[in-house]
Parts: structure tokens; sequence; C-alpha cells
């Protein structure tokens, strides 16, 4: 994955609480580090994901997460987390997410998450709504219809 493929950045700090007795990021805490680029993606949108699910009474629910980790991420360093949405399906989501050395080109880590948009009493899902998918869709050129 290259850096070119995505509009999105948010940054991040490696802090000493999230490294491991080897001087890296401990694995879990990528996934914090996508969770929050994928939030900051939203707002960036002007999508607030909350209100909307307290409104509407449906949300995401995480169904996926892949992490590949092609180097080492250290305390201190400051990197660049790209997001984007690779794919919409009928109720689910497909995001690419990528981490960088700040202003860096090649990927340190890979990583795909997929959310299935489910009614929230019935934890089914449902289908994504049309205003969700053109929100996307006006920064993500290749799923506009």
């Amino acid at each position: 994955m290259s850096r070119e493929q995505f509009w999105f950045f948010h940054p991040f700090r490696v802090r000493y609480s999230e490294i491991d007795g080897q001087g890296v990021v401990f694995n879990a805490h990528y996934l914090t580090y996508f969770d929050t680029t994928i939030t900051e993606y939203f707002r960036a949108l002007g999508y607030d994901q909350y209100a909307d699910a307290k409104k509407s009474g449906v949300d995401f629910h995480v169904v996926k997460s892949v992490i590949e980790y092609k180097a080492p991420v250290r305390f201190d360093w400051e990197l660049d987390v790209g997001a984007r949405v690779a794919r919409i399906g009928n109720s689910s989501l497909t995001f690419e997410l990528a981490i960088f050395l700040k202003g860096g080109g090649d990927a340190l880590v890979t990583g795909e998450i997929v959310w299935v948009n489910t009614d929230q009493n019935t934890h089914r899902p449902v289908p994504i709504s049309q205003d969700i998918r053109d929100l996307i869709a006006t920064r993500e050129r290749h799923l506009a219809a």
C-alpha cells in the first residue's frame, strides 16, 4: 500500500506505554491506531457516527480485523495513519489502513477492517443508507456511482 492511495491521515506519536519489552509497539495497539483513525476519517467527512447511531438505532459492528506487520514501529516515532474506504457492500464497509513514518512513503504496517451496519435492537445486518454512501463517495472517487 502506498501513501498516494490515501486522502486522509491521522497523526500519532508512539507513547512509552504502547511499547513492549522488545521496544516496539505492542501488537494490540495497532487496532487502537486504526480505530481512532477511522473515527477521525468520518469526522473529516462531517459525519457524526455516534449521533447518527443514537438517532437511527443503526450502527456498525466490526466483523473482521487484519494486520500485517512489515517493519517494527518504535517509541517516540511520529506516525501518519492513512485510512480509506476500499469497498461498500450492501451492509458492509471495508477499510484499508496503513501506518507510515511522518512524511514517509513506505507502509510499516497495513490493515483491513470490515464493518457491518446493524440494527442495534436485533444486531442483524441492515443496508447502508444512500446518504452515507454518497458522503463517502465525495472523497473516495473509486466508489462513486
